[in-house]
């Protein structure tokens, strides 16, 4: 849920050249030709009691949804992985350009931090991350991968489309938003890394809520699926280093055997989960690599496991890496061995669960009821996937939704990160509606502001 090699170098060396800066003052501002002023679209807002049908109607406006599959195909691509993202950055804030949306860039040496409304508080988040994946693509179809190796494999160029056409509906309401959306565009989701960086360099800086969803096939194109409280598991990983004395194995005795301590050490491992741990709190670890010895008749000087956890809660989480540690530093004591251990691998950094406010999603709830229908609006069991989400969740109160994109017709049956991973264009209007009538709705509640909208307090 992890190229235009000309376009990357410039852009590389213009993003390390420029400081971070703020575009507030853009140079005359190209509008797409369907963004109507803000006040046109402000007082269309007031006229029209229907806020979903509002919101749908400028989602499902023939030139925005043009211009969303337009953008999302360029993107699709043009893959980049993490934190080489320098190519859709610069679509990104040329799209925005064009819409007349102030932003600033670079943070987190490829993201982008766009906002929009009063500037003053309340502020609401809308989160689309940007990255793509090692993966060789199969899908023979026009827009397919430019670049060997590298695809969108699962879905961020369908987010990050999704997320322009939100931030286009914002722009045409922008003078009636009772506060200020920051939409933030995240590089690195798939190395877990991201969106620490994001908020280390102040993306949540006064943000009150925010939201963001991801694209998954196990949903039929345009049904919505989320649950409260725990929804994606925490990530985890390890990696341990036992280390003994060598020497010849026909005398044992005068080695100290780091294989024998990494055997009882994963043996242990197992009986967290089955002998420590509630029945009914779903948790996982799993050894999934030994590396140890080079001869059959030597004994080596260290062994290493490596391998994974996972849990729904935040406290079993944490507590589930503390029994981890303990468990393989006593296996190497009980066998006079010494161990290192890392939790922190730069290739898989651990993430925390996804937990959604329940307040947040309620809210959630209702407006993606209210544009997918509410029979399309269903709830999602836990799953042991992970997101990076999670790390601005610790941060603020949000949600976290699945976008069903399943649908035969289009191809649209395979997992993420398969290489044939195919999503149905048709719903990226709706994603851009639920954003925009999350961020706009949101603010209206939470100011109590008397407008045409006053009535959407869930």
């Amino acid at each position: 849920m992890h190229y235009l090699q000309l376009v990357l170098l410039i852009s590389a060396a213009m993003a390390a050249a420029a400081p971070p800066s703020r575009c507030l003052a853009l140079p005359q501002p190209r509008f797409h030709q369907n963004c109507l002023n803000s006040s046109a679209g402000a007082r269309a807002a007031d006229q029209n009691p229907s806020f979903p049908d509002h919101i749908l109607g400028l989602a499902n406006d023939p030139n925005t949804v043009s211009w969303v599959k337009k953008i999302r195909r360029e993107i699709h691509q043009n893959p980049e992985l993490a934190y080489e993202e320098f190519a859709t950055s610069a679509l990104i804030r040329r799209e925005l350009e064009r819409l007349g949306v102030e932003y600033r860039w670079p943070v987190a040496k490829t993201g982008v931090v766009a906002t929009i409304g009063s500037g003053s508080a309340p502020f609401v988040a809308l989160r689309a991350d940007m990255d793509a994946l090692p993966i060789q693509e199969m899908v023979e179809w026009e827009y397919k991968s430019k670049f060997d190796g590298k695809m969108h494999a699962c879905g961020h160029d369908a987010h990050v489309a999704m997320l322009l056409g939100a931030a286009k509906i914002l722009q045409q309401l922008r003078d009636n938003l009772q506060g200020t959306v920051v939409l933030i565009f995240q590089p690195a989701e798939e190395r877990g890394q991201g969106a620490k960086d994001m908020i280390r360099e102040g993306v949540l800086e006064n943000v009150e809520a925010i939201f963001g969803l991801h694209v998954v096939h196990k949903y039929p194109a345009g049904t919505v699926a989320a649950r409260p409280g725990e929804f994606l598991a925490g990530c985890g990983s390890f990696k341990a280093k036992i280390s003994g004395r060598g020497g010849h194995a026909a005398v044992p005795q005068d080695s100290i055997d780091p294989i024998l301590a990494v055997s009882s050490a994963v043996i242990s491992l197992q009986s967290i989960v089955s002998r420590e741990t509630d029945p009914l709190d779903s948790q996982v670890v799993s050894v999934a690599m030994i590396h140890g010895g080079t001869a059959f008749n030597i004994i080596p000087d260290s062994a290493t496991i490596a391998g994974t956890f996972r849990a729904f809660s935040r406290k079993s989480f944490y507590a589930l890496r503390e029994r981890i540690e303990e468990v393989i530093k006593a296996q190497a004591a009980v066998h006079r061995c010494s161990t290192e251990i890392d939790f922190e691998g730069d290739e898989h950094p651990t993430i925390p669960p996804t937990v959604n406010d329940e307040s947040i999603y309620n809210h959630v709830h209702k407006i993606s009821s209210m544009i997918v229908g509410g029979e399309n609006a269903v709830l999602a069991p836990s799953l042991m996937g992970s997101e990076d989400f999670a790390f601005y969740q610790e941060k603020v109160s949000g949600s976290f939704l699945l976008l069903g994109i399943g649908n035969d017709r289009t191809g649209s049956v395979y997992p993420v990160h398969s290489p044939y991973f195919t999503i149905d264009e048709d719903v990226l209007p709706t994603g851009a509606a639920i954003h925009a009538a999350f961020a706009y709705s949101y603010l209206l509640n939470l100011t109590r502001n008397p407008t045409s909208y006053s009535q959407l307090r869930f």
